[in-house]
């Protein structure tokens, strides 16, 4: 225990530590903070960014989420990150909103191809056992967020806003993987006798390279050491060295003639750590451009070194690039199809536009979009495939103006405000609205409202209803009427009385009730349709009502008016006819406005600004009909049109121009004469300028003078006089025995310069160039001896005739003493004629290839802007065809047929026949409208006249009849036309007898058909009118008599719901106008019907036509054009009514009623003109052919014209003699010295002629006439390499697999096959190995393969061993190609394992005991021991020698003694009868024997039977042979 003074001192202590550690602590802190502040420890991580709120467009931000992160990855304050790196919090953003759905859309590619899934990251499952005909693949697509304007990306969110993206990846099925299939191996190499470790290999070659993800190639080769029983002494290795060399190196001059720019000499030798020799070979360097014919010694090296056996110390592309499409040209199309058509107003539809098609370096996409200039073009031969088409079909608008109804009646006498009335005059005004809408730019709607002045209007009027009649007292007499007062605007709303001027009428009006004996007078009518609708100078408009008698008056009643009571007239439309309107000029061209400079500043969704929103204006002026233009006060300001819009500018476009091509090149070569030689360059425009945009540069052509081009010189040679004849030197000569006098045959020599034509010196390859061949430098010569005879030369050869058996013969003299010489007189040894049979120019011609396609003069007319159409080239009618010309002379050889024929060819005349086109009728009349009352069909028609043959334009589709039909929509004014009647006459009684005047009479009636449109309301023809509607002329009608009870006429029946509901009842009353004398009871004054459809109840719906025929303007042909469909109101039973019934039921009206259609044009084939004849495809020979062709500018449209067949035209060439080099074969690899590496092959050249048949028949020409020789060492020499002993090099190429096909069960999976053939290397030596080359695989397309299968083979069993292989469905024993799961079992094996004594595992897998003891088997069936069979030790000497086995021996002896030997057990392993009846029988003798006594004495035990599961005892050897 410590005091406890020692415990205060330690408390104390304690809590002093523990402040000064608090203290440390707090400083660490801080000096850590400020140490981490300024190492950069804290960073700013910021959040994602939120969601775009606020307005609209760009008016939008959005927000995030900042932190401060330690480097360790936890948060701190924010100050202690620093501030001037802060990110920012908000941003602006575009906040998309629905009325955005119109700008964009998601924009998707078509589906790459089907790549095998990646595998997942479960566990692995067997490949093959999983795939059974096929395996999961992916296929992907990109997805894009477009502006629908201009196609340009945006970020995918504009479009999430609208539509979930488009899946960017879907499951595809593939062929199941299909691993390398390689061939067996080839025999072992043999190994060299020797010590020392030696290799052999063996090599295989690839079948079929790995598909679908299969599995890769195995080595091709395998090494294995060779069997070495005797080794090497120590330092006794057996090696071989060779000496190795490299391949020789380009000549060079030596030393410092040629040096490089670094400074170094060209002989430069990189040896690394080998010692290297550098050997040198002379080789021989020409200089032209010396003066004399020098040449120069340079050298060529190679490297050179020891090797031992065990390997040790050893493009641009281009594309098609196109401009913008130009104007489109209607023109252009109805020139090609009306050859005598010449414009003759404006024309729009169907057209052709042009565009300009060059070829131009590519450039990468990301590129593309950086730079904004325009590849240079480049020469078209440089672009692969086809060329884009440079002309296409395009379509002008046509315009149409609008379809517009007719007015509707003149309305009320109104204010032009009536919300601030003023002074009283006012405006009766009519409408009428749009059926059509016009189409085009030029396309007009004329006004929709009418105006004419008028006094006193009232924008407010009381509509008065009037009562049945009340009497005052009793039942008839004086009454009264109770009125009914509205107050309704112009439009016919009820608005409250206050607003009407006047004060409102009376509530009562007087009226009289007949009394019994009372005239009786139905009520007023409605007022007629007004008789005009203007008022002129001549009438006015009229309107009329009546009233009709409908019982006489009695004795003493109130008599009946007279007949002019009986009708009222009063002024109509008595305005005047001059009508008001507003008329307005064309839109103007929008253009920018200050007040929408803010709107124009906006920034797109592309990143790229807007054309912005400008302003169109157009002029407003007041019309007055047949007077023209007045003051704009005259018309209604209300109805004044608007004279500004907004619109979208267009955006500026400026001028696109490539860059300048390059200057064509001036030519190398010397150019005759003095003639001027000029290159050009040219840019083509790819975007013309619009909307004020930069315009096109004027200069889109250059040309220049080439400099420097030379002037061809010509050269000749120029050779000097032979020197001096010099004989063998004196100095030999005199060694020589004979005579010492100096003559005989000897040398002389000359010197040959060149000259130009001017006789100046020029270097000796100018001539080389222009001659073929040099004058001889060295000739032989004859200095006479003292007794030789001396001539003159010989004179030139006789000219010789025509005739082939001429001879030529030429002349020589004596000269000097040789005249008298009598031996030089012989004619026999020295003649003085020489005579010669003279060349024959015999050459025999014969023609051969076919004839040539029938070819048409060329046409001298030069193509129509830009474009040649097919009437401007003949297509028919008389021409050439030609056939080839073989030349050769009187021996057989072939030679120039310039010698047998100029042309070299023989021609006859051929006939294309001309196509007829098609001819119809013209076109009928028009028939008449279907509908009399809207919108209707109208159809024309023609018929054949004339089939088309020999390619003419075909017909169009004709019916049965061999017609074609067109039908165009027209309209009918449904009121134009109306039925307009008169009020009826008195009724006139039937009654004969006089006295009477009242009963059953008629009355009568005029009716008239009126044209709606004529003001003045003229009469019209009636079958104008409707027929069906046609109002009755004459009724039956009645006349009361004095004591008769008198009704009022029927009042208008109830409606009926729109459902037509048979429960609901219809009602119609009527009121008793007078009680009759008697009590008789007067008729009904009320009845009820019900409401049944179709017959008092009707429904109503729209009925929509099919659409019509595509319409297309008056000033067209084919292109843009309308279809329309016509609209009516239906009822129930099938009656067309009026649109009114329909509207006011507020049905469902159908939008669309026009819509855009195409009519195909009639565009007959466009070809180009023919191109030049090609140079032959071969240069000499039989098979020679020279061709042009033309190309389809524009194919057929619609019934044009077809494209003729014919667009490659051939011709034979003559047959030129083919003068060939023959190579020889190559020699072999010659080392110069050298054991192995590097050499050089050779070959010799040979000059034939031959006419270029698949056999030649060649013979051996002068080497002059194979022209220039080709020296290059490529053609005459070739390097060559011998592989060196111990080096690892590649074997030569394998052969060429079969063509396989990709196959599933059988069935061909592609239509191109596959070969292989490989390469693979050999290893001479271990240590080598490192540095052996890959083996080489190679795989090319292939047709007419087949479908291959592998199975798996195996070999009978051999002491529980087999060989199993996979072999293919041919016979080919192959490694790969067969499922790993499915290969059999190569070794059979015991299971459980036969471990007994003396047991081994038999043929059929089971355990069996060897020879000498029997099995012994459990119940199970397995072996449980092996028991000795009895006898058997004799033979224990064989016993042990098959103990010491595993397996019985397979003796001859043995298969001797199989068949005699006894089995205990059946062949289905039972034990045989005869087995237990020996084994009882011997069982009971030995217990017979042993124990007779004890048998007396005792009862014998029950005898047991063996168990059926163990075997019993055997005493022979089966002979099996899985014992």
């Amino acid at each position: 225990m410590f005091p406890k003074c020692n415990l205060a001192v330690t408390g104390w202590v304690w809590r002093s530590m523990r402040k000064l550690f608090l203290l440390l602590s707090l400083l660490l802190s801080h000096a850590a903070h400020v140490e981490g502040k300024k190492d950069n420890q804290f960073i700013w991580k910021p959040g994602p960014w939120g969601r775009c709120t606020g307005n609209c467009g760009p008016g939008g931000s959005q927000s995030r989420a900042l932190w401060c992160f330690h480097s360790e990855g936890w948060t701190s304050h924010l100050s202690n990150c620093d501030e001037h790196n802060r990110p920012p919090k908000e941003r602006s953003c575009f906040r998309v909103c629905d009325w955005h759905r119109d700008l964009f859309q998601w924009e998707v590619s078509d589906w790459h191809h089907c790549v095998l899934a990646p595998p997942d990251l479960g566990p692995a499952t067997p490949r093959a056992a999983a795939c059974v005909t096929a395996q999961h693949g992916l296929q992907h697509r990109t997805v894009h967020c477009v502006q629908k304007l201009n196609r340009t990306m945006v970020v995918n969110e504009i479009c999430e806003h609208f539509a979930p993206q488009p899946p960017t990846e879907q499951a595809c099925l593939i062929p199941c993987p299909r691993d390398c299939v390689v061939s067996e191996f080839s025999p072992w190499s043999t190994c060299s006798n020797g010590c020392g470790k030696q290799l052999q290999h063996r090599t295989r070659s690839a079948i079929a390279l790995p598909l679908y993800g299969g599995s890769q190639c195995p080595n091709l080769t395998e090494s294995r050491a060779c069997d070495a029983p005797i080794s090497c002494p120590l330092g006794a290795e057996e090696y071989t060295f060779s000496l190795k060399v490299g391949p020789w190196s380009k000549c060079r001059l030596p030393h410092l003639k040629e040096l490089n720019l670094s400074g170094r000499t060209v002989l430069d030798f990189s040896s690394e750590s080998k010692e290297l020799v550098p050997f040198r070979h002379h080789s021989y360097k020409a200089h032209h451009h010396s003066k004399s014919w020098d040449i120069e010694i340079g050298f060529q090296t190679r490297q050179v070194w020891c090797t031992r056996s065990d390997g040790r110390n050893a493009v641009l592309r281009y594309s098609w690039k196109t401009s913008e499409w130009k104007e489109c040209q209607v023109s252009l199309l109805l020139e090609q199809q009306y050859l005598h058509w010449h414009e003759t107003g404006p024309i729009c539809g169907g057209g052709i536009q042009t565009r300009e098609v060059y070829c131009a370096q590519s450039t990468p996409a990301s590129t593309a979009q950086r730079a904004k200039e325009v590849s240079r073009p480049v020469a078209k031969t440089l672009c692969l495939g086809p060329a884009p088409s440079a002309s296409q079909l395009c379509s002008t608008p046509c315009s149409t103006d609008c379809i517009m109804s007719s007015w509707s009646a003149w309305g009320l006498c109104v204010h032009e405000n009536c919300r601030d009335p003023q002074g009283r005059k006012g405006f009766r005004m009519r409408q009428r609205h749009v059926l059509m809408e016009s189409t085009g730019p030029a396309g007009r709607c004329p006004h929709l409202v009418e105006s004419v002045p008028c006094e006193d209007p009232v924008c407010y009027q009381w509509l008065v209803s009037e009562g049945i009649c009340i009497p005052d007292h009793g039942k008839c007499g004086p009454g009264h009427r109770i009125l009914k007062a509205v107050c309704q605007n112009e439009q016919g709303e009820d608005v409250s009385g206050s607003l009407c001027p006047s004060s409102p009428p009376p509530e009562q009006m007087a009226c009289e009730i007949p009394c019994r004996m009372d005239c009786v007078v139905s009520e007023w009518t409605e007022w007629s349709s007004c008789s005009q609708s203007c008022s002129n100078k001549n009438s006015d408009g009229k309107q009329t009502r009546s009233r009709t008698i409908l019982a006489l008056a009695g004795e003493g009643g109130k008599p009946c008016p007279p007949s002019q009571a009986l009708q009222e007239y009063r002024s109509c439309n008595d305005h005047s006819c001059m009508q008001l309107y507003w008329e307005t000029s064309p839109w103007g061209p929008c253009s920018e406005d200050t007040l929408v400079t803010a709107l124009n500043a906006t920034i797109g969704w592309n990143g790229e600004a807007t054309c912005g929103v400008g302003i169109q204006t157009r002029r407003v002026f007041c019309v007055k009909s047949h007077v023209g233009q007045v003051m704009t006060k005259r018309c209604p300001e209300s109805t004044r049109p608007e004279t500004v819009r907004a619109c979208l500018l267009p955006c500026k476009k400026d001028c696109l121009v490539t860059a300048f091509s390059e200057w064509t090149p001036c030519p190398r070569l010397c150019q005759p004469g003095n003639a001027t030689i000029k290159q050009s360059r040219y840019r083509i425009i790819i975007q013309e300028a619009a909307n004020g945009g930069q315009e096109c540069p004027d200069t889109l052509f250059e040309e220049r003078e080439c400099e420097d081009v030379s002037l061809c010189s010509t050269y000749r040679w120029r050779p000097q006089k032979w020197s001096p004849c010099v004989l063998v030197p004196e100095s030999v000569r005199q060694g020589v025995m004979g005579t010492s006098e100096t003559c005989g045959k000897g040398v002389q020599t000359r010197a040959v310069s060149c000259i130009s034509d001017n006789n100046q010196s020029a270097e000796m390859t100018e001539c080389l160039k222009q001659i073929n061949g040099m004058p001889p430098l060295m000739q032989e010569c004859v200095v006479p001896c003292r007794d030789d005879c001396t001539f003159t030369a010989w004179s030139k050869f006789t000219p010789c005739s025509t005739n082939c058996e001429t001879t030529r013969s030429r002349r020589r003299q004596l000269t000097g003493k040789s005249r008298k010489k009598e031996k030089c007189h012989d004619a026999d040894l020295y003649p003085l004629v020489e005579t010669e049979p003279c060349p024959c120019d015999v050459f025999t011609s014969h023609p051969y290839g076919n004839w040539s396609d029938c070819i048409l003069p060329e046409s001298r007319k030069e193509p129509h802007r830009g474009l040649r159409l097919q009437g401007d080239t003949r297509e028919c009618g008389e021409g050439l065809r030609f056939r080839a010309v073989a030349c050769s002379d009187k021996n057989g050889r072939p030679v120039d047929p310039v010698h047998c024929n100029s042309s070299g060819y023989i021609q006859e005349e051929c006939v294309i026949p001309c196509p007829f086109d098609c001819k119809l009728s013209d076109w009928s009349s028009w028939g008449s409208c279907s509908s009399s009352c809207g919108i209707g069909v109208r159809i024309r028609s023609r018929w054949l006249k004339e089939k088309p043959y020999n390619g003419g334009r075909p017909c169009p589709k004709l019916d049965l009849k061999n017609q074609v039909h067109e039908a165009v929509p027209c309209y009918t004014e449904c009121n134009q036309y109306s039925w307009v009647v008169e009020h009826w006459s008195p009724c006139k009684i039937h009654n004969e007898l006089r006295s009477l005047r009242c009963g059953g009479g008629t009355q009568s009636r005029k009716i008239r058909c009126m044209n709606a449109a004529d003001g003045e309301g003229g009469a019209a023809d009636k079958s104008l009118c409707n027929q069906d509607e046609i109002p009755p002329e004459t009724q039956s009608c009645s006349l009361l008599c004095p004591n008769e009870c008198v009704m009022s006429e029927w009042g208008p029946w109830s409606k009926c719901p729109q459902s037509c509901d048979p429960h609901t009842m219809q009602r119609r009353t009527r009121h008793l106008l007078r009680p009759s004398l008697s009590s008789r009871t007067c008729a009904e004054d009320s009845q009820v019907r019900p409401c049944l459809l179709n017959e008092n109840c009707f429904q109503f719906q729209y009925n929509l036509t099919e659409w019509s025929t595509c319409q297309l303007s008056e000033n067209a042909t084919c292109g843009q054009g309308i279809r329309t469909r016509l609209l009516s109101c239906v009822r129930s039973d099938g009656k067309p009514v009026a649109m009114d019934e329909c509207e006011q039921r507020n049905l469902e009206k159908p939008q669309r009623m026009n819509l855009h259609c195409l009519v195909e044009c009639v565009v007959n084939c466009q070809l180009s003109g023919w191109t030049a004849w090609t140079e032959c495809s071969q240069t000499c020979g039989l098979r020679g052919q020279r061709s042009r062709t033309r190309f389809i500018l524009m194919p057929t449209q619609g019934e044009g014209r077809p494209c003729p067949t014919e667009l490659t035209q051939h011709k034979t060439c003559p047959m030129i003699p083919c003068y060939s080099w023959v190579l020889s074969n190559w020699s072999a690899c010659k080392l110069e010295g050298g054991d192995c590496g590097e050499g050089v092959q050779t070959r010799s050249l040979s000059c034939v002629v031959h006419n270029g048949s698949i056999s030649p028949w060649t013979v051996r020409v002068d080497d002059a006439l194979c022209r220039e020789m080709p020296f290059q060492d490529s053609i005459l020499k070739q390097p060559c390499s011998v592989p060196c002993p111990g080096d690892c090099h590649l074997t030569e190429w394998s052969e060429w697999s079969t063509c396989e096909l990709t196959c599933i069960d059988g069935r061909s999976f592609e239509t191109l096959g596959r070969q292989s053939r490989s390469r693979t290397f050999i290893i001479q030596s271990f240590e080598n190995q490192d540095s052996c080359p890959q083996q080489v695989l190679e795989t090319r397309p292939c047709t007419g393969g087949k479908c291959y299968h592998y199975t798996w083979k195996a070999s009978l069993w051999n002491n529980n061993e087999r060989t199993v292989w996979c072999q293919r469905s041919d016979g080919i024993n192959v490694t790969g190609g067969c499922s790993l799961q499915a290969r059999p079992a190569a070794i059979r094996q015991c299971n459980p394992a036969c471990r007994k004594p003396f047991s081994y595992c038999t043929q059929g897998g089971v355990c069996g005991c060897e020879k000498g003891y029997t099995e012994i088997m459990r119940s199970n069936g397995l072996l449980d021991y092996c028991m000795k069979v009895p006898g058997s030790e004799d033979k224990k000497a064989d016993v042990k020698n098959l103990a010491g086995k595993n397996r019985p021996v397979n003796s001859k002896i043995h298969d001797i003694f199989k068949g005699w030997s006894l089995q205990p057990l059946d062949p289905d392993g039972r034990v045989k009868i005869w087995v237990y009846g020996v084994s009882g029988g011997g069982f009971l003798i030995m217990i017979f024997l042993v124990f007779t006594s004890y048998l007396v004495c005792k009862k014998p035990k029950p005898h047991q039977s063996t168990p059926p599961q163990q075997k019993p005892l055997t005493l022979a050897y089966d002979g099996d042979l899985d014992m």
